[in-house]
């Protein structure tokens, strides 16, 4: 099945080159299906990438699904041209009585800033504070992950002495999870961020179980145990050239910072990567929908 989109949204053209079934509003309208709802909060300075990135994911699935866009109404963003905003972009005081099958929250580069230094952060914490009872499922996504654990379970981030960037190893801790059906034992991901949360300050909390991590970039999948709140400290959804744009933009800010780790084939930054977490990407995206969203939401939202 689809995924129904806004009109006219730059991620369709990309998505419909790549050959993936978009549909918009309009035709969408005539479909006699309840489509799952899910609302996205882009915290992202690219939005327009994240939006693709996100809905390429989303749409590797038979489940039709519903989008709707929100970002931060305590802040403007200067990276996203305003009637981007304005014409695909809706805030969370216009969306806020209506219920949702599923949520995404990405992150934003903040990490290095106290959570309660950011100029949205009340508006954002009383998003997350929605969702307990307006979502089913919440994925959170890198340095959204690190707020959400924070806010909901009082677990600290610690501050890296360098940024962590590259495609890491990582290994299932928990075997026959619903959401890391398919994996397998070891698979890779992308990391981009400046902080972390620990291991031992998760394993404190009983409502929380790890899934999967990774020796050299820490603690990646964390979810609760009812699966309605998912941590992801990565970036699965990332382009294979996200981590080469993201560097090369650091390195013309003049910050001195090492290429990404295990990224560019004999790291020869003249070289293009390797892409070797797409398709674990798809599955955490997939199983997340079907098994923490479809299969367990109910028909009728009002009864969340």
């Amino acid at each position: 099945m689809p995924i129904k989109i806004p009109n006219h949204l730059p991620a369709a053209e990309v998505l419909k080159n790549e050959n993936i079934f978009v549909m918009d509003e309009e035709r969408a309208y005539h479909q006699d299906i309840r489509p799952l709802k899910i609302v996205i909060l882009n915290l992202m300075p690219q939005k327009i990438i994240t939006e693709t990135q996100l809905l390429r994911l989303l749409a590797n699935s038979p489940l039709q699904v519903d989008i709707v866009l929100i970002s931060p109404e305590t802040y403007q963003s200067m990276h996203t041209p305003a009637e981007h905003l304005d014409q695909f972009y809706t805030t969370f005081t216009e969306i806020k009585h209506q219920r949702f099958d599923g949520m995404i929250i990405t992150g934003a580069p903040t990490e290095q800033l106290d959570f309660e230094d950011l100029n949205y952060w009340e508006e954002f914490t009383c998003i997350m504070d929605w969702t307990v009872r307006n979502v089913y499922s919440t994925l959170y996504i890198c340095a959204g992950a690190l707020a959400g654990l924070y806010y909901h379970y009082n677990i600290p981030k610690y501050s890296l002495p360098q940024k962590l960037s590259g495609v890491f190893r990582h290994t299932v801790c928990k075997q026959n999870t619903t959401l890391l059906r398919g994996f397998d034992d070891e698979f890779f991901a992308p990391h981009s961020r400046f902080a972390e949360v620990r291991r031992e300050d998760i394993a404190r909390v009983k409502e929380l179980e790890i899934l999967a991590e990774s020796s050299e970039a820490g603690v990646y999948i964390v979810s609760s145990r009812d699966g309605r709140r998912v941590f992801v400290t990565g970036h699965s959804e990332y382009d294979p050239l996200t981590l080469k744009t993201e560097y090369e933009r650091d390195i013309n800010k003049g910050i001195q910072i090492e290429p990404p780790v295990n990224y560019f084939p004999a790291n020869d930054t003249t070289r293009l990567p390797l892409v070797n977490w797409r398709a674990h990407a798809n599955l955490l995206f997939s199983n997340w929908l079907n098994y923490h969203v479809y299969q367990e939401t109910p028909y009728n939202l009002e009864i969340l």
